[in-house]
């Protein structure tokens, strides 16, 4: 076996390994069934694939002899060894090994390509590289599921079997990951949503959640602490139009830049649109008047039902949907204070993930094939966007191209507690629709300024961070947020006369209380409370009563014993006051 000790610290080097892998995934699918035939087989977050055509169904025992086959080849340590051939003479060896996909990607390739092959012992596959020295690099994998895949994303091609898998340097960082995994899906919102009757989506509409009276409390909660914290911040709050006509969205550039992911519809026989984004709404809402130069900057925030058209089978309980509320505001701004108002962004929203115990990291994404302007433009905002991160210290990467069509962008990446990273916050800048949309100020000179545009959320869509708030907190929301912060049960009948006085004064004190007053015993009420993640759960026993106190759990800190009623009234007031987690 290969000895040296791989770098697996860097995104580079755990692609080069997870690459690797999904050869030898493939190598091993190729000695048990010589028939299948290979497409592609890249390295993605966290993992791999390999989708094969194969006319046996592969299922979840066949995983573990795939699985077994691949040790073998990785304790064979069979080196790596790149070779190339021209397009013609590489189409004809794929052709030779009976391989039509590899065959369709090369004749895709450039008529003066030269193209490059990896050989592992018995095996080569078409590959551009690069990879580890030898397949005994590779130490631990485990393939983790099977699903379908049509060829090149097109839904008219073939559908393929996808196997997915993951490996690391060591079985121990494997063991780690694997337990992260179980984790998560005890975690997994849709599952906690519905144990604690949170939100549904209904077969009637694919997509579209339902918020359930439960639901409605966390997220007047969020929505309540968002407004506050933008009025602090000195924005106004505007409400636009669901629906507005295709001119509009014509003018903005979404009609050419974002129309498959939009829905539309006929008004009095002319063509609209629904909103996929708040952003052309805002900009009407500004232009109504002429603003002077001693107005800006205006910070219009927007909390705004939007709706996109996603592929079925990218939906996701609450974190890939078709409608959302995506928490907006534009800033219209004069050009020397873009700087200003970029950096109280980033503090903005560096308080508000700070408060839910969110880490983060910050990527500069940059100019896009398909974008409006020109590069001079588009130089100019990247700049700005640098000069006003690097101005408060705060380290970022660079994401080429995957800017928005109509300016550069800062993404908001945020770790929850199991270090999984969620793409939230954003900061885009805009000299493109200022100029589309014909808006202005009057400067100090008496004449007529264009305005550069700040596009914003902080949450990026209610739907999704209230998920993600789910799944970090495993149902266990801090006190402000959920939705029974104290559930009351009695043991007998003869406790619920005080225990209906006890739920009074915790109503006054403005805490959401439940009580339980069945006939049960009073364990399972316990276990009942518990599995529905209520924060405080009091018990009221004859002694209770008599003492006119509580017996009382806490969802993060266990047993709290015996307290008085006005006492733990108040303490539950300051936790909700100063928004403890």
């Amino acid at each position: 076996m290969a000895k040296e000790k791989y770098d697996f610290s860097t995104e580079e080097n755990r692609n080069v390994y997870r690459h690797t892998s999904s050869h030898i995934l493939a190598q091993a699918i190729k000695h048990i069934w010589p028939e299948a035939k290979l497409a592609i087989g890249p390295a993605i977050a966290d993992g791999f694939y390999y989708d094969i055509d194969l006319e046996y169904k592969i299922t979840d025992q066949d995983l573990l002899k795939i699985q077994k086959e691949m040790k073998k080849i990785m304790q064979a340590n069979l080196p790596l060894e790149r070779f190339e051939l021209p397009r013609e003479e590489a189409i004809k060896f794929m052709e030779e090994k009976e391989e039509p996909y590899k065959v369709e990607l090369i004749q895709d390739l450039p008529e003066d390509a030269v193209i490059s092959f990896y050989k592992q012992g018995d095996f080569t596959d078409l590959c551009a590289g690069p990879h580890v020295a030898s397949t005994g690099v590779v130490k631990a994998v485990k393939l983790t599921s099977i699903a379908g895949a049509y060829w090149r994303g097109d839904s008219s091609r073939k559908m393929l079997q996808r196997i997915y898998g993951t490996s690391f340097p060591s079985q121990q960082e494997l063991d780690e990951y694997l337990a992260k995994l179980e984790e998560a899906k005890k975690r997994d919102h849709r599952k906690i949503g519905k144990e604690m009757d949170l939100f549904m989506i209904a077969d009637e509409g694919p997509g579209f959640p339902f918020f359930l009276p439960n639901g409605m409390i966390v997220r007047n909660e969020l929505e309540s602490f968002w407004k506050q914290e933008h009025y602090n911040r000195g924005y106004q709050e505007i409400r636009t139009p669901l629906i507005l006509n295709e001119q509009l969205w014509r003018t903005s550039g979404h009609w050419d830049h974002y129309k498959d992911n939009m829905y539309f519809t006929k008004i009095d026989d002319e063509d609209y649109a629904i909103k996929p984004m708040n952003c052309p709404g805002s900009i009407l809402a500004y232009k109504r008047r002429l603003w002077s130069y001693r107005d800006l900057p205006l910070r219009y925030a927007e909390l705004g039902q939007c709706h996109r058209h996603e592929l079925s089978g990218a939906l996701h309980g609450l974190m890939r949907v078709r409608t959302f509320v995506q928490d907006d505001a534009h800033i219209f701004m004069l050009p020397e204070q873009t700087k200003e108002e970029v950096t109280k962004v980033i503090q903005l929203y560096d308080d508000m993930y700070k408060l839910f115990g969110l880490p983060y990291h910050i990527e500069l994404s940059t100019r896009p094939e398909d974008s409006m302007g020109t590069k001079e433009e588009w130089d100019a905002a990247e700049t700005a966007l640098k000069e006003a991160i690097e101005s408060i210290g705060v380290p970022y990467v660079i994401n080429e191209g995957d800017g928005a069509f109509y300016g550069p962008k800062l993404d908001f990446h945020l770790e929850d507690s199991l270090g999984r990273t969620w793409q939230c916050g954003t900061i885009q800048l805009d000299m493109q629709m200022p100029q589309r949309f014909d808006i202005s100020y009057v400067g100090s000179d008496g004449e007529k300024h264009r305005p550069l545009m700040i596009h914003r959320a902080c949450f990026g869509s209610v739907e999704r961070f209230i998920g993600i708030l789910i799944e970090n907190f495993a149902g266990k929301f801090p006190l402000w947020l959920a939705p029974v912060q104290v559930k009351l049960a009695t043991v007998t009948e003869g406790n619920v006369e005080f225990a209906q006085k006890v739920a009074d004064k915790c109503r006054e004190a403005g805490l959401r209380v439940e009580t339980d007053f069945r006939n049960e015993k009073i364990g399972y009420k316990i276990r009942e409370a518990r599995n529905a993640r209520n924060n405080y759960i009091c018990v009221i026993g004859d002694q209770e009563v008599a003492d006119e106190t509580l017996t009382v759990r806490s969802i993060k800190e266990g047993e709290l014993g015996t307290m008085k009623v006005d006492e733990f009234v108040a303490k539950l007031v300051e936790e909700v006051a100063t928004k403890q987690m």
